[in-house]
């Protein structure tokens, strides 16, 4: 805010002219976007609402000129801070390490999870090496495929990006995980039904406020707080999603067999590892 009203926001804002390096270097990458609304010359920059409207009248403005993309705050704000230029390559490259060593770890577990616990696991146990490679290959292929069209449209900024992956990660994985330790009782049926449950209604939720596969103008309903269920975000669903793998997992884990006695046992064993005494008082 500083930026555009050095003298305070009751005084004019700046002139585009006169707008800093930093804003002129963003704005050649279209993340940054300039419109002047009212041909002043200057940058209103300011929250372009119903109750601002009057004041925004009065100093014969018609709407917000100045935005940005939110990703770039952390590139840019050793620039603002009219920082070396060193300093923006090393955030730019601990950025670029940081979501490379993520990527790799995340596309490592998705192919072996489907090559080896998925495709030999259950469907093909008698599947060849090579074949399971291939298919290791061909899945994360697919996971890139899918990473680079959700990075190409994502669904929000990074952190609500991040918000969205541990939502939905908390709507299926972890009941899951949590029951598995605690709970003898929980099967494999009742594990996968409360899994889908909770990943088909998180991700339900998500879809008719972010868009069907987050593809743009298919949301049923404005990402909006007055249009969220009980205003509960999108962002925030996953807690809600998580209640509902825990209700229906435990449900249906009742109204089945119970889990194998070796299987019993294995739970125990992690609970209570073998050769472990008594707590003792120090």
């Amino acid at each position: 805010m500083t930026t555009i009203y050095p003298d305070g926001t009751d005084a004019a804002p700046i002139l585009y002219e006169d707008r800093p390096n930093w804003i002129k270097e963003w704005e050649v990458t279209g993340l940054i976007q300039y419109e002047d609304k009212n041909n002043d010359g200057r940058i209103q920059y300011y929250n372009d609402s119903e109750a601002f409207a009057p004041e925004a009248q009065a100093r014969g403005w018609n709407g917000n000129e100045f935005s940005y993309n939110r990703d770039i705050l952390v590139l840019a704000n050793p620039e603002i801070a009219n920082l070396p230029g060193w300093v923006v390559g090393l955030i730019a490259a601990g950025g670029l390490a940081a979501a490379l060593s993520t990527a790799s770890g995340l596309l490592l577990a998705i192919s072996s999870a489907i090559s080896h616990d998925l495709i030999k696991g259950r469907f093909k146990p008698d599947i060849t090496d090579k074949g399971e490679l291939t298919a290791a290959r061909i899945s994360m292929a697919v996971a890139i495929v899918v990473a680079t069209y959700l990075g190409a449209n994502p669904p929000g900024f990074a952190a609500q990006v991040v918000a969205l992956a541990f939502g939905i990660a908390a709507a299926s994985l972890f009941p899951a995980l949590m029951m598995g330790i605690f709970s003898k009782r929980v099967n494999n049926i009742g594990a996968i039904a409360g899994m889908l449950t909770g990943l088909a209604f998180t991700l339900c939720y998500i879809f008719v406020y972010k868009g069907w596969l987050f593809i743009p103008g298919t949301n049923n309903l404005a990402d909006t707080p007055e249009n969220w269920v009980m205003g509960i975000s999108p962002l925030s669903i996953g807690a809600i999603g998580a209640v509902v793998n825990f209700a229906v997992a435990f449900v249906v884990a009742r109204a089945t067999a119970e889990p194998p006695q070796e299987i019993q046992e294995l739970v125990e064993s992690v609970r209570y590892p073998r050769g472990a005494g008594a707590a003792q008082d120090h």
